[in-house]
């Protein structure tokens, strides 16, 4: 039996990697989607010589709407390390605000970063709501009015089911734009509560860059691309199409891609430099995977010897403090399973071979502690009704065919090593580093 597990995983599993772009999936698909009017109350006039006012006028403002996008393009400093994913520059968003040993960090990558949070902060149930807010307003209807009157003189000649379904058109069109409009100031409202959060993840990724750099690592275009066509293509569309979506949620699809290459580069780094140090040993999966059958299925059985040592009569502290330090001095003195039932008959204790046995049966905490056990250990001592009792380990085996849950087990333990590795390191990293607030 294998005493351990090597590492021989990424780091970040591809289901990682994605969780930030899963998140964007009900904003973008309530984007995409068709919205009605519900409630919205208008008829068709009864003269046609009714006048009908202006078409000039636009969809209703709603507050927190944005009112400018960044549109100017410049290189990055450096195309290893930037992880703004965009150089565009407007105004004061293209200051430098941090520099991490020296590599700058502009208000625009702030800003795109920010951005993406927000839309992976389930925009979508905050633009539904903007969106029925929008479709109460009176001056809703009052626009519905005006594209309806102006269907009717566009359209003169026509019979009236004809000038309906063209009106149903246009209603459609309204709708869509009071979605974008619900969208946008969704998103808007949620920005500047993200900017400071944007600017930590934007360091960190800087010092994994650099490490990644100094390291020789490089992460190739087509990696990143491959998550970002996979994450398109569960959303049924293609990369250009995520992308346009992602942008007409205000979001930048380089940003997102950046942060999938900091993502990657750290997992290299981190398996070079920690993969010798992780090993997930047999008996941490036997009490993960007994844990997580919760008892009822167990999927481990182990071999135990047991020794009790009774207590019988009245219980006083002075007899169960002998029969304690008694039972310490076997469990130190424990020198493996062939020796358990002499051990016993020495100390006049009671000896079981209690053959294999599932976890579930034996009482915590001694349950947690003979499923840590080393084949050949004993456990320390326990109280129980009929005195002190020892367990000792004497072999353990599978019940069932389950290597790919032993296997998954393995690997969600190694993960959390690797994360606490990896967390340490970037603490060192950002301990030594010199990071300059602007």
């Amino acid at each position: 039996m294998r005493q351990g597990y090597a590492p021989n995983r990424p780091v970040v599993r591809p289901a990682v990697l994605a969780v930030a772009a899963a998140l964007l999936f009900p904003a973008i698909a309530y984007a995409q989607s068709s919205q009605s009017l519900p409630g919205v109350i208008v008829r068709v006039p009864p003269s046609e010589g009714e006048s009908a006012t202006g078409a000039g006028k636009s969809a209703p403002a709603d507050k927190g709407q944005s009112q400018s996008k960044a549109s100017a393009k410049t290189k990055p400093k450096s195309a290893s390390l930037d992880s703004s994913g965009s150089g565009r520059r407007r105004g004061s968003v293209q200051s430098i605000v941090a520099l991490v040993n020296d590599d700058p960090i502009t208000g625009y990558q702030v800003e795109q970063r920010a951005r993406l949070l927000a839309v992976q902060a389930n925009i979508g149930e905050r633009a539904q709501a903007n969106f029925k807010r929008l479709i109460q307003q009176e001056s809703t209807n009052q626009r519905l009015r005006q594209i309806l009157q102006e269907t009717i003189r566009e359209n003169q000649g026509k019979s009236r089911e004809e000038i309906l379904a063209i009106f149903e058109r246009r209603k459609q069109q309204f709708a869509e734009q009071l979605q974008r409009q619900a969208v946008e100031s969704a998103r808007s409202s949620l920005i500047p509560s993200y900017r400071k959060q944007a600017l930590e993840e934007l360091i960190e990724e800087r010092l994994k860059l650099q490490e990644a750099q100094r390291l020789g690592i490089a992460i190739d275009d087509s990696q990143v691309d491959e998550i970002i066509n996979n994450i398109a293509k569960r959303n049924n569309q293609t990369p250009q199409q995520f992308a346009q979506n992602l942008k007409r949620m205000g979001a930048d699809i380089e940003s997102m891609r950046a942060r999938f290459r900091a993502t990657l580069a750290w997992n290299a780094v981190v398996r070079r430099r920690f993969s010798a140090q992780v090993a997930v040993s047999q008996a941490e999966i036997d009490r993960m995977v007994s844990s997580a059958s919760g008892g009822a299925q167990d999927q481990v059985e182990l071999r135990l010897h047991r020794i009790t040592l009774p207590v019988e009569g009245n219980l006083n502290q002075k007899v169960m403090a002998q029969r304690l330090d008694q039972a310490e001095r076997i469990w130190r003195n424990f020198k493996g399973c062939n020796t358990t039932a002499a051990v016993a008959q020495s100390h006049g204790a009671k000896f079981e071979d209690l053959g294999m046995r599932k976890p579930s049966s034996v009482p915590e905490p001694t349950r947690s502690l003979l499923l840590e056990a080393k084949d050949g250990q004993m456990v320390p001592p326990n109280m129980a009704s009929q005195g002190v009792e020892l367990y000792a380990v004497c072999g353990r085996k599978v019940t069932r065919g389950d290597d790919k849950v032993r296997e998954q087990v393995a690997q969600e333990l190694q993960q959390k090593e690797f994360e606490v590795l990896a967390q340490r390191h970037l603490r060192d990293l950002r301990q030594d580093a010199h990071i300059e607030y602007r």
